[in-house]
C-alpha cells in the first residue's frame, strides 16, 4: 500500500510538471531503505538463480569496483582503505550473510568480521570466514563480456589466490552473471521512483526547448546546453554526461550519426524552421535517465510543424514499436536487433538501432541491442550472449532515417526513451515523445 500511495502521488506530481526532488538527508534514507530490500530480498534469489553460494567483492578507495560502488551505503562516497565484502547465501538455511573484511561495519547492512587486534592479515581473515563456510562456488568480479562486472584489480586477484588454500582454487569462478544480474534487475520501489526521474528529465527538455530559453536569431545550441547543465545543478541533481543539442536544417546536407556527440560545430544561432535535437540525461537516487527529443522552431507564419515532420516522426516511433515488439525474455541482444531491423526495413523504413540498458549506470550492464556502428550485431565481448531478463530498464535509443523531398536532403529521427521490460512485458516508464516540441509553443488565446 505504501508504494501504491507513492505511486499515485508521483503520477499526481508528474501531471502538475512539479519538480519534488528530495534534500540530501531524506536522499540518504531512501537510498539506503532501497539497499536493505536489495540485499534482503533481491540478492538470495540472485544468488540462488546463479548457483553460487559465495560471492567476494574486493576493493581499495578511489579505486572502487563499480559493483561495490552501487553496494555502498549513502553516507560511503568511497570505499575505505581495502574493502572487502562477502556474501554467504546457505540455500538449505535459507540464511543470507553479508560480512565485511574491514575496520568497519559497511552501513546498516554489513557487518564487520574483522578485528585487526585478533588477526592483523585482512588476507587471513578473508581466508578463515571462507573456511567455516566452505562454499561450493567462489564469485569473484572479472569478466571479459561485461566491464562492469570485471572490477577486480590484478593486485587484488594474485593476492586473494595466494592466499587461498588450495582445495577452494577450482571453486573459483567469474561472478559476471550475478554481478551484471546485480547491476541490471530493479525492484518495485526503483521502478517507482524511475518514473519520477523520467518525469524530470522530461521537463527539464520541454523548458529547455521552449521561448522560455531560447530567442530564435539569437540562442545558440551551445547555450541551451549549458542551461540544461545549470538547470540541473540548480535543482540538485548530477547529469552523467554533458548535454548535447544539435540542428537538422533544410539548407545542409546530413552528415554522420557521430556527428550528433563528437565534431559538431558549437554556438549553432537556432533559428525559425530548424529541427533540433537533444541528448540529456540525469543521476539521482543512484538511478540514470538517458534521453532524446526533438523540437520544431516555428517560422513566423506557421502554426504547427510541417506535415512532413510530423510523418518523419512516426517513423521513428514505428522503429520504436518494431524493437519493443521484440523485446522477449531470454533473447540475446543481436536476436532482437535482427528481428527488429528485418521488420523495419520490410516495413520500408531505414532504421539504426543501439539500444542499452539503463539503471544504476547510464551505459549499464545488460543485454545491449546494437550498437549504432555495429548494426550487425555486437561481439562478443560487448555482452552479445547475455539474454533479455524481466525487471530490467534499457534506453530504447535508435533512429530513422527518412528522405525530405521539401529540404532536398534526408534526416534522422533521433530517439531516445526509458523503458521497461517486466513479467508482463514491455512498458515505456514515463511514455514517449510522439509529438513534437514547438519553439514558440502555441497558446490559445480566448477572447469576446
Amino acid at each position: 500500500m505504501r508504494y501504491i500511495l507513492f505511486y499515485c502521488f508521483l503520477l499526481i506530481t508528474s501531471m502538475m510538471g512539479a519538480q519534488h526532488i528530495l534534500p540530501e538527508k531524506e536522499r540518504a534514507r531512501v537510498v539506503d531503505e532501497i539497499l536493505a530490500e536489495r540485499f534482503d530480498v533481491l540478492l538470495p534469489q540472485l544468488m540462488d538463480n546463479a548457483g553460487m553460494d559465495m560471492w567476494i567483492v574486493i576493493s581499495r578507495e578511489y579505486n572502487e569496483d563499480p559493483v561495490l560502488r552501487t553496494m555502498l551505503p549513502a553516507t560511503w562516497l568511497n570505499a575505505r582503505r581495502r574493502t572487502i565484502l562477502l556474501f554467504y547465501r546457505d540455500n538449505s538455511k535459507n540464511t543470507m550473510e553479508k560480512l565485511a573484511v574491514a575496520r568497519y561495519n559497511v552501513g546498516k547492512n554489513i557487518a564487520s568480521a574483522w578485528n585487526k587486534e585478533e588477526e592483523p592479515d585482512q588476507w587471513k581473515r578473508l581466508m578463515q570466514l571462507i573456511e567455516e563456510r566452505d562454499p561450493e562456488k567462489i564469485g569473484l568480479n572479472y569478466s571479459m563480456d561485461h566491464n562492469i562486472a570485471d572490477g577486480l584489480d590484478k593486485t587484488d586477484y594474485d593476492e586473494f589466490m595466494r592466499y587461498l588454500p588450495a582445495k577452494y582454487k577450482k571453486r573459483v569462478g567469474s561472478a559476471e552473471q550475478l554481478a551484471v544480474r546485480w547491476i541490471e534487475t530493479r525492484t518495485e520501489r526503483e521502478m517507482v521512483i524511475f518514473n519520477q526521474l523520467v518525469s524530470i528529465t522530461h521537463n527539464i527538455i520541454k523548458e529547455a526547448f521552449s521561448e522560455a530559453v531560447i530567442t530564435p536569431g539569437i540562442t545558440t545550441t551551445s547555450e541551451v546546453e549549458w542551461w540544461m547543465r545549470q538547470k540541473v545543478t540548480d535543482l540538485g541533481l548530477e547529469t552523467w554526461f554533458h548535454p548535447t543539442v544539435d540542428i537538422q536544417r533544410s539548407n545542409e546536407e546530413l552528415v554522420s550519426h557521430l556527428y550528433s556527440f563528437s565534431g559538431r560545430p558549437e554556438d549553432m544561432v537556432i533559428l525559425p524552421g530548424d529541427l533540433l535535437h537533444c541528448d540529456f540525461g540525469i543521476s539521482y537516487l543512484r538511478l540514470n535517465t538517458d534521453c532524446q527529443e526533438l523540437a520544431y522552431v516555428l517560422r513566423p507564419e506557421e502554426t504547427r510543424p510541417p506535415e512532413f515532420l510530423v510523418e518523419a516522426l512516426k517513423k521513428g516511433n514505428k522503429v520504436q514499436d518494431f524493437l519493443t515488439m521484440n523485446m522477449k525474455k531470454g533473447l540475446t541482444g543481436n536476436q532482437i536487433l535482427a528481428s527488429a531491423l528485418s521488420q523495419s526495413k520490410a516495413d520500408g523504413l531505414q532504421p539504426a538501432i543501439y539500444t542499452h540498458p539503463l539503471g544504476l549506470y547510464g551505459h549499464s550492464a545488460g543485454t545491449t541491442i546494437g550498437m549504432w556502428d555495429s548494426q550487425g550485431g555486437v561481439m562478443k565481448d560487448d555482452g552479445d550472449n547475455y539474454p533479455l531478463n524481466p525487471n530490467t530498464v534499457y534506453a530504447i535509443e535508435l533512429n530513422a532515417t527518412v528522405n525530405i523531398p521539401e529540404w532536398k536532403r534526408d534526416i534522422r529521427i533521433m530517439l531516445e526513451e526509458a523503458g521497461f521490460y517486466g513479467p508482463e512485458g514491455f512498458r515505456y516508464v514515463n511514455g514517449r515523445q510522439t509529438e513534437l516540441l514547438l519553439i514558440p509553443r502555441i497558446q490559445t488565446h480566448q477572447g469576446n
